[in-house]
């Protein structure tokens, strides 16, 4: 893991801290006696954990970033739709309309800022003199 060192760290750290959010849900369910609420959260969580290293483009550097980024992305979807059935519905949680979902199309950005970029596109960035 030498080689690039900053870009994996990026990588699972930047994911795991997008994530991190269910984890303390999920603990705060459990402390409020939702077993259910909580054991579906930690689940989420380690299947996460399990697709940010699964998927991780240093071990699919003919793949663009954006191909990797999708299974995790579902999992952030799945992770939202848990904390909208936990919590009873979208109301609660400040959703009161379609519209009020378009606050968190910004999550989306790295599909273009870096969708199309590949692994390998750095490997020649670093070998270039």
């Amino acid at each position: 893991m030498q080689e690039r060192k900053q870009e994996k760290i990026g990588w699972i750290g930047g994911w795991l801290g997008g994530f991190i959010w269910v984890f303390i849900l999920a603990i705060v369910f459990f402390v409020q006696g939702k077993a259910l609420q909580g054991g579906i959260g930690l689940l989420i969580v380690c299947v996460a954990c399990a697709a940010i290293v699964m998927y991780s483009p240093w071990r699919h550097p003919q793949t663009a970033y954006r191909k990797l980024m999708m299974p995790i992305y579902m999992l952030f979807l799945a992770a939202l739709l848990w904390a909208i059935w936990s919590f009873e519905g979208p109301g609660t949680m400040g959703f009161n309309s379609w519209w009020s979902l378009l606050i968190l199309l910004p999550a989306l950005m790295p599909f273009w800022t870096v969708g199309k970029r590949r692994w390998d596109d750095g490997q020649r960035e670093h070998a270039k003199p």
